[in-house]
């Protein structure tokens, strides 16, 4: 049985929307920091209490992207909404894998979870699934930067743990501010923290088989170096550079960045 851990008093302690930070504060191009206040990152909205939404309203959002599929808000529903603000809805992966999947979790299907996942698979798995953001969705990818670079600050980003596709978009984004690839994994790897994790509630008692259900799931909930790592050696694998993949790639050029820095980070 799992129990909730004190969140530190640094962070707001949200009740229903988990890994939630601000990434102000992180450096960014020409020793810039991120502006506080402008970028967040999270986890669906869609279980906000009211104290929490009262919270994400405080904070004068102007766009929340969510980068679920279909799949994932019909399992866990839409967003709450937040007076005034545009919720933009851009998936990053088909609403068919996630569906297929979470049906064999909510089934504690184990046999078909041991084909899937046992051994390397769930990290091969996973690694696949960075490798194809990065390589299938550019357009998306491009889209956030330049929406981001017009009109959407602040802004906030989530899928539903907000740990891959949130965290992959957030990368992206530190890139194009200028960020190290150092700073982008360690602000990645902050999903881990145990207040912000995901958490599979094991009754008292659990037996053998839901044990290993929650081992077999546990690459897909954790946030790992080697991940985040794909993404970036299939960056530079097909364009060569951080700078030919936002601009060959996403289309978002040196001018463009610019306006991105103008607007996300202070000196």
């Amino acid at each position: 049985m799992t129990q909730t851990p004190h969140v530190p008093s640094t962070e707001p302690e949200l009740t229903g929307v988990r890994n939630f930070r601000d990434l102000g504060g992180l450096p960014a191009a020409d020793g810039r920091r991120v502006r506080p206040g402008v970028l967040f990152r999270s986890g669906h909205l869609a279980h906000a209490t009211e104290s929490d939404t009262r919270f994400l309203g405080s904070l004068g959002l102007h766009t929340v992207f969510d980068f679920r599929n279909a799949a994932d808000i019909e399992l866990d529903g839409v967003d709450v909404e937040l007076t005034g603000v545009r919720q933009v809805n851009i998936p990053l992966n088909d609403p068919a894998d996630g569906a297929e999947f979470w049906r064999m979790v909510r089934a504690r299907d184990l046999t078909r979870l041991r084909d899937a996942l046992s051994g390397t698979r769930g990290v091969d798995r996973m690694t696949e699934t960075y490798r194809e953001i990065i390589t299938t969705r550019t357009a998306e990818q491009g889209r956030v930067l330049h929406t981001l670079a017009e009109d959407a600050v602040p802004a906030l980003m989530h899928c539903a743990a907000g740990k891959d596709r949130a965290g992959l978009s957030i990368a992206v984004t530190l890139l194009a501010l200028g960020a190290t690839r150092e700073t982008v994994e360690a602000d990645y790897l902050k999903s881990n923290a145990p207040h912000r994790r995901h958490r599979m509630h094991l009754a008292e008692g659990a037996g053998a088989a839901e044990l290993e259900v929650a081992e077999l799931l546990s690459p897909m909930f954790e946030a790992r170096a080697e991940y985040l790592a794909v993404a970036f050696a299939t960056i530079d694998e097909i364009w060569g550079t951080t700078e030919r993949y936002l601009t060959k790639g996403l289309g978002f050029d040196g001018a463009d960045r610019e306006r991105l820095r103008d607007r996300l980070l202070t000196d």
